[in-house]
Order: C-alpha cells, then structure tokens, then sequence
C-alpha cells in the first residue's frame, strides 16, 4: 500500500490536534506540572473547609445536625470523584509522553519485518 497523496487541504487532522513529539510532551508536562498539582491543591482545600463545617455542625452534646452526616458523605465521594480525576490525568499524561516512543519502535520492528532479505542477510 502507499500513499501518494494527501487529502483535499494538506491533510485530515484538526489544526489544533498536538500531533507532534513535541506537543505531546509539552501536553504531557502541563498535565504533570500544572493539572494534575492543581487538582490535588483544590481537593485538600475542599479537606479542610468540609472537616471544619462536619465539627460545627457536629454533636457537642449528643445529638449533631444531619448536616453533618450528610457532609461526611458528600465528601466521601468528593474524595473519590477527585481520585478518579487525577488518576485519568495520570493516564492521559502517560500516554502522551510515551506515544512518540512506542510509534517510533513500531516503525523500526515494522522496517524491520517488511524489508526484503538479500542473501548478504544469510551469511
């Protein structure tokens, strides 16, 4: 199979697609250096602001507001929706720093297939 040429207007990818090695790695450093550290800064924030709210509205001398339960819940699925968050920034942030590596190996192993043995090879 070969191409020999492109499609009507140079080509079939979105203009802003980050296509290239070098796009990739600065996508993937923005996630590790600004994304994913924000996501943790803003969970903790939500830690601390909700435990202050759960002990205010808590039990001081037996009974507690239902507020307080609620809270407790709510937050307990914050914390898992933040989790969820950062581990598919992690994800994506893997996955574009090691595109460019693993294309590159498929092109050699693929060379390396396709290309028709001389009998040179066999000695």
């Amino acid at each position: 199979m070969q191409l020999n040429q492109l499609t009507p207007g140079g080509g079939g990818g979105a203009p802003d697609l980050a296509s290239s090695p070098a796009r990739k790695k600065a996508a993937g450093n923005a996630i590790r250096n600004d994304l994913v550290p924000g996501v943790k800064d803003h969970g903790d924030d939500a830690e601390e602001s909700t435990a202050t709210a759960v002990r205010e509205f808590g039990a001081r001398d037996g009974d507690g507001w239902d507020t307080a339960a609620a809270l407790k819940k709510a937050h307990a699925t914050w914390e898992k929706q933040v989790k969820a968050l950062r581990d598919r920034l992690l994800y994506e942030q893997n996955g574009l720093l090691k595109t460019a590596v693993d294309l590159r190996s498929d092109d050699i192993g693929i060379a390396r297939n396709i290309r028709s043995k001389s009998t040179i090879d066999y000695f």
